[in-house]
């Protein structure tokens, strides 16, 4: 129930007596509230974009942490939308001002173009040609050729390895290329699209800007100069190579940030057995493999932006590969192991890195002259060599060389020789791709930092007994545990439709899995190896993975809900409860990734804040430096400019009342139809109110239980940290002043209404009527005047006491923000009175926050009416 008014004293009677002007008629208040209520839309626009702004920054502020996954698009959304709001409040100033702030747009303007500039900039390749042999690169160069180029230089030009004969296809071109016709443009508007959780969502736009690279044109000048680097690498014939026979090629991505801190393994196209005119359509199809689908989730995962994956290209000669493979020189997966590993197969290296078949497997010691380990000799029936058309084609192994070793004793000591020598010149273990060509020759086709060691300490686990073991056996690329339902995803359509939670399991590993590795809880491969690609990622992701595990199909049948133990390499029907405390937890982490570094920078034009304090001399559109800024200053005084019409037009008298009622607040009211009854002077009482959300919001905050009589016990930490605050800001930060008016803005059903006291705010929009549909509660509360831990800990204990009475609540750093909306208006009108209530007695919550435990205790005393 409302309480009586309180009486009112006689100085302040005749106060208001003799300053009370004559009534205003009829028609000249209509007149009044014609512009008061053309003005109420401007600060209606003002205050939603001031609610999305709080918004936008306590979204950036999350992912800042960098603990939640966000690519470009959404980065460039965010900013966009910062400035668009930034504009309509400044633009809604000027409107409810008069024009008082002319500049104020042209602020919002600079800082928008200061944002453009960063999220366009792209690293600056210096280099003006479109080519360069790789004789003349290093590693020092890799912005203009990406990193496969430049390590293919590098041991070209300063270690002195074998590598085939080739050149750089550079950024320059990938940059014309791009420009050349608005392409660029068309695939950003695509890639709005992408949702990192949604899988179809990556196919569609991937299949779009697929068919925007097939109906793109090449520069001439940019064809012209690949024909031309083509002629200086491989003689002016180039139709010829070596022996006479015809020289064909292979055109290999080399990205920027590919081969760097994290491997992009498999993830961008290779064309094999290209032919000196087909270069140019070569090279268009793996610029395009930037936006397959799993290289855009990849990049997403890793946080890397499209402008830091400029696309440059090695053309190098083909080698005709008797044999090839990979080399790691630290075991990737054995973390107790000091040897280097050997994996090698017959024909092109791709059947070991992309899965296809076990591969023979040598471990080297890691020595300058290393030593042999050991030798595993498998069955290769198949081999992989290039096609005419430049895909891969899959042929029969002679019977008799099916179980033969792919190197002998002598060449496998010799590319472990030479693996050494490449990890001594760079200091780091490296992943290396090698061929061997018909003449004996061991060619290097790549060489990158091998970052890709699982987490946790190498374990293993005994049998676990009362659980079918469904499969025993293969390879652990990637140590851990993961339980849930067998998936076994025949193509890109299903795999789009790969659940949360599932365990993938497939007749040979793919890095085209990486689409879904944030989603799987395991991965089981018939065929594969731990130096493949798949594996590689595997580790990136940390997703426990088994391959090289025959009859993992039949023996895991869709939908068998198993665990998997990627330490043991067995497969558990059912949920084993006593492995499940192994598994680890997979958050994204992409602080310090080029994504991060740019989301800090753009962060910095739109969310510091400069402007404390609004009487002093600087509070000006001059001086706002960032979006916040703006934001801060349209705020601050668009109150004042709003509430000052009754000031001057004084011949139509007052249109904001000042509410006479027991609540802590300088509480001012604007009726906007039907709000209030029986007016007549500057007050207004409690009785007086007809809207139905600011009679319930009033009944809660004059409820005597939630006043307080007698002194609150302080805490004398919590004290000391709001005194500090005093003393080193000034009382008006973030838009907060002791003393500041508080108002309602009313209707007979609507209530928007913002508490202003010391340092922390609310704002509360209602309706309340008889439409279900229409109803809704929204609340903000941010700020306070302690650390930012007390703060943090009094919106958390709001934000348990809202969400335990029906809102769906957010909190973000000190800021909680709720909504219950479509309820009945009795409920809405409950729901209000507890706000009421919890408006009165939170405010000065924070000061009381001095542990975890009192967030939980006094929200559990507030809901259940226990409120001192």
């Amino acid at each position: 129930m409302l309480v009586a008014p309180p009486p009112v004293s006689l100085l302040e009677r005749l106060r208001w007596l003799f300053g009370h002007r004559r009534a205003v008629d009829a028609e000249s208040r209509e007149r009044v509230m014609r512009v008061f209520r053309a003005r109420y839309a401007h600060f209606k626009d003002l205050l939603d974009s001031n609610a999305e702004l709080a918004r936008i920054l306590a979204d950036m502020d999350e992912k800042i942490a960098g603990c939640t996954l966000f690519g470009a698009t959404w980065l460039r959304s965010q900013a966009t939308r910062a400035v668009f709001h930034a504009m309509r409040m400044a633009t809604a100033l000027n409107a409810i001002s008069g024009d008082a702030y002319p500049a104020l747009p042209g602020v919002v303007e600079r800082i928008n173009a200061d944002i453009t500039e960063l999220l366009e900039s792209r690293p600056q390749a210096t280099v003006e040609v479109y080519a360069l042999p790789f004789a003349a690169i290093n590693g020092d160069m890799v912005d203009w050729v990406g990193g496969k180029c430049a390590n293919l230089g590098e041991l070209t030009s300063r270690v002195g390895v074998p590598v085939p004969r080739g050149f750089a296809i550079t950024t320059r071109a990938y940059y014309a290329f791009m420009e050349h016709d608005g392409l660029m443009g068309e695939i950003r508007k695509r890639l709005r699209d992408v949702d990192p959780q949604d899988p179809e969502s990556v196919l569609d736009v991937a299949e779009d800007i697929q068919a925007l690279f097939a109906a793109a044109s090449v520069p001439p000048d940019v064809a012209d100069a690949l024909h031309d680097a083509c002629d200086a690498a491989f003689g002016t014939d180039a139709d010829a190579g070596h022996g006479g026979t015809p020289l064909r090629l292979a055109v290999r991505s080399s990205a920027l940030s590919e081969d760097s801190h994290v491997s992009f393994a498999g993830q961008y196209l290779s064309v094999l057995n290209v032919s000196r005119d087909g270069v140019v359509d070569a090279w268009k199809r793996v610029v395009a493999s930037l936006f397959m689908p799993q290289a855009i989730v990849y990049r997403l995962h890793q946080g890397i932006t499209l402008d830091a994956s400029a696309m440059a290209v090695a053309c190098m000669e083909m080698v005709d590969s008797v044999a090839a493979g990979v080399l790691f020189t630290r075991h990737p997966v054995d973390l107790l192991s000091d040897s280097m590993v050997i994996n090698a197969a017959w024909g092109l290296g791709a059947a070991v890195v992309d899965g296809e078949m076990e591969p023979d497997t040598w471990l080297f010691s890691r020595e300058k002259a290393p030593r042999p380990l050991s030798r595993n000799v498998a069955c290769k029936a198949h081999r992989l060599t290039p096609g005419d058309d430049g895909r891969l084609r899959e042929e029969d192994v002679p019977v008799a060389q099916r179980d033969t070793p792919c190197l002998t004793d002598a060449q496998a000591e010799e590319l472990a020789r030479i693996g050494m020598q490449v990890e001594a010149h760079y200091g780091v273990p490296q992943d290396v791709e090698w061929a061997l060509d018909p003449a004996g020759r061991l060619l290097l086709l790549q060489a990158r930092p091998l970052t890709t060691t699982p987490r946790g300490e190498a374990r293993t686990t005994p049998l676990i007994e009362g659980y079918p073991v469904l499969l025993h056996g293969g390879e652990p690329a990637c140590p851990g545990v993961g339980s849930g339902p067998v998936v076994h995803p025949a193509n890109a359509e299903e795999l789009a439709l790969f659940p949360e939670g599932g365990i993938l399991v497939a007749t040979h590993s793919s890095p085209s899995y990486v689409l879904v590795m944030q989603r799987a809880q395991a991965i089981v491969a018939e065929a594969g190896s731990i130096t493949g690609h798949m594996a590689s990622l595997a580790r990136e992701f940390g997703v426990p993975t088994i391959v090289n595990a025959p009859g993992a199909m039949a023996a895991l049948p869709v939908d068998t809900q198993v665990t998997v133990d990627a330490f043991s390499c067995r497969v558990y029907q059912g949920r084993v409860e006593e492995l499940l405390p192994l598994r680890e937890e997979r958050a994204v982490c992409l602080r310090d990734t080029p994504i991060h570094n740019l989301l800090k920078q753009v962060a910095a034009l739109v969310s510091p804040l400069n402007l404390h304090d609004p009487k002093a001399d600087n509070f000006t559109p001059a001086a706002c430096r960032t979006i916040h800024d703006v934001m801060r200053f349209v705020h601050e005084l668009s109150y004042a400019h709003m509430f000052r019409l009754s000031d001057t037009l004084s011949d139509a008298g007052a249109v904001a009342v000042e509410m006479k009622a027991q609540v802590p607040l300088d509480l001012h009211v604007i009726d906007l139809g039907g709000g209030l009854a029986e007016v007549d002077g500057p007050y207004v009482w409690p009785e007086q109110v007809t809207s139905a959300p600011f009679r319930a919001l009033l009944d809660g905050m004059l409820d005597p239980a939630v006043h307080q009589r007698e002194p609150r016990p302080v805490d004398m930490s919590g004290f000391l940290s709001v005194m500090s605050r005093h003393m080193i800001e000034p009382p008006t930060m973030h838009g907060q002043r002791f003393g500041d008016r508080s108002y309602a803005l009313v209707s007979d059903k609507y209530l928007n209404f913002s508490s202003r006291v010391g340092y922390h705010y609310g704002v509360l929009d209602a309706y309340c009527g008889q439409t279900m549909n229409k109803n809704y509660i929204t609340f903000q509360f941010k700020g306070g005047a302690a650390d930012e831990t007390r703060k943090n800990r009094r919106v958390r204990c709001i934000g348990i006491i809202l969400e335990s009475i029906g809102f769906h609540v957010e909190v973000r750093g000190d800021m909680v923000t709720a909504r219950y909306q479509k309820f009945a208006a009795t409920q809405i009108a409950e729901r209000l009175v507890q706000l009421g209530r919890l408006l009165i007695v939170t405010r000065q919550l924070d000061m009381l926050m001095v542990d975890e435990a009192a967030v939980q205790r006094f929200a559990d005393n507030f809901l259940h009416g226990r409120y001192h």
